[in-house]
């Protein structure tokens, strides 16, 4: 044998015993999971009972990163994530501390948020849609037609005549009607009364057209498809 054929035995014994052991597929397994998190598929835990009870406070969803790539668009009923900013009550950290830059470090490679802040709701308007609240049976309008709502739990009370947009205290229910600009969207919680989405300024009366908290179509994460943890709430999120 020669001396170089007896380097390239050595080389290929060392790279055999790397690979094979228990740290270098742990740590391929990481980099796997990171980078299907960062492009393809990233999981989040729902942050608060707004979207009750289509998701639940803690719960792990799956979301889609490419649902909306290319010419896809966000779609009304979809649930998203998205990423929020001060207007939503997020303060960022200032200080660069130990536990900011792993943060920074684990978002980047996929694993939890990061030190950004994000918000799951449910796509109520798209761009060029008007939307209000309420009709007079106290249903929610889009293009001056009636939404079908099976999903809301716990909507803020109404009662035609007594308690409705008319009346005086008016029901809090009532919002608009409200134009969503292009590169926006309108999102709401389908737990109306524990929410604080797109239009929680906007119940009040006399408020204008600056009360609406858009979302920025580029803030989206993606598409949230399905919970997968606890094990008893495992299936798909209920779409359009």
């Amino acid at each position: 044998m020669t001396e170089v054929a007896a380097r390239n035995g050595r080389r290929r014994s060392r790279l055999r015993r790397i690979s094979g052991h228990p740290l270098f597929h742990l740590v391929v397994a990481i980099l796997v999971i990171a980078v299907v998190q960062a492009f393809f598929v990233k999981v989040f835990t729902v942050p608060s009972p707004s979207m009750e009870n289509t998701l639940h406070e803690g719960d792990r969803i799956l979301v889609n990163r490419l649902a909306y790539s290319a010419s896809h668009e966000a779609a009304d009923g979809d649930v998203v994530v998205f990423r929020a900013d001060e207007s939503w009550g997020h303060v960022p950290e200032q200080a660069v501390t130990l536990r900011t830059v792993v943060k920074t470090l684990a978002g980047a490679l996929g694993y939890g948020s990061g030190t950004e802040h994000y918000l799951v709701k449910r796509v109520i308007g798209t761009p060029g849609q008007t939307v209000s609240c309420c009709t007079a049976m106290g249903q929610l309008e889009r293009d001056g037609a009636a939404v079908q709502e099976d999903y809301i739990y716990r909507d803020f009370p109404f009662v035609p005549g007594t308690l409705d947009c008319s009346t005086q205290p008016r029901s809090a229910r009532c919002f608009g009607p409200v134009t969503v600009p292009q590169g926006r969207i309108l999102v709401m919680g389908d737990h109306r009364s524990d929410s604080s989405d797109s239009v929680l300024g906007c119940r009040m009366p006399g408020a204008t057209s600056e009360c609406v908290r858009w979302v920025r179509e580029d803030e989206v994460v993606g598409k949230a498809f399905a919970i997968f943890w606890p094990l008893g709430r495992i299936g798909g999120i209920d779409g359009p």
